[in-house]
């Protein structure tokens, strides 16, 4: 009986932990960068191109133009990815927009909210690429989970970049 007490104990904790994670943590946050071997006008120009994204983000199945601007800002696209089999439509909005600087998305994806700042800088003929990113969720349940899989949407959104990297070094220069 006291080694039932005290697994139930145990576990009764873990329980809590977890619920009081999705009080305590509202957002979750995380970083990830990659330097790319071409100009910075060619890296945003490619960057930005919603006809290579399925190229660097294999997941994507396809993207809608819902609105489009002429200074990109407050454009509008719905995105359907393959999630392990399971199709999921998302809406990415562009926040901010500063040519070969600055993009900022906005993604509605069912339970995640997510915002993902892109920020590009150049040395010597070397573009960084810097994302700062957020996640947040509507659902409770989901936001108690999110903190502990902060590894996990990092070094997905780092491969992303890498693949980015990959398929952009592989290209000739535009004309």
């Amino acid at each position: 009986m006291k080694t039932i007490k005290i697994i139930l104990g145990i576990i009764s904790a873990f329980v809590l932990v977890f619920f009081l994670t999705g009080l305590l943590i509202k957002e979750t946050n995380y970083s990830s960068q990659v330097f790319v071997n071409k100009s910075i006008d060619e890296v945003f120009y490619s960057f930005n191109n919603i006809e290579n994204r399925k190229y660097w983000i294999p997941e994507v199945n396809s993207i809608e133009v819902i609105k489009e601007n002429p200074g990109k800002i407050g454009s509008v696209y719905k995105v359907i990815i393959d999630n392990q089999g399971q199709e999921i439509t998302m809406t990415e909005k562009v926040l901010a927009y500063v040519k070969n600087e600055k993009l900022t998305l906005f993604f509605d994806a069912e339970n995640m909210l997510k915002r993902n700042d892109y920020l590009f800088t150049e040395k010597k003929g070397v573009t960084m690429i810097t994302l700062n990113s957020s996640c947040q969720s509507e659902s409770y349940i989901m936001a108690c989970l999110y903190p502990y899989f902060k590894g996990t949407f990092q070094g997905q959104d780092q491969a992303y970049l890498n693949n980015f990297k990959a398929l952009i070094e592989k290209k000739e220069p535009k004309s």
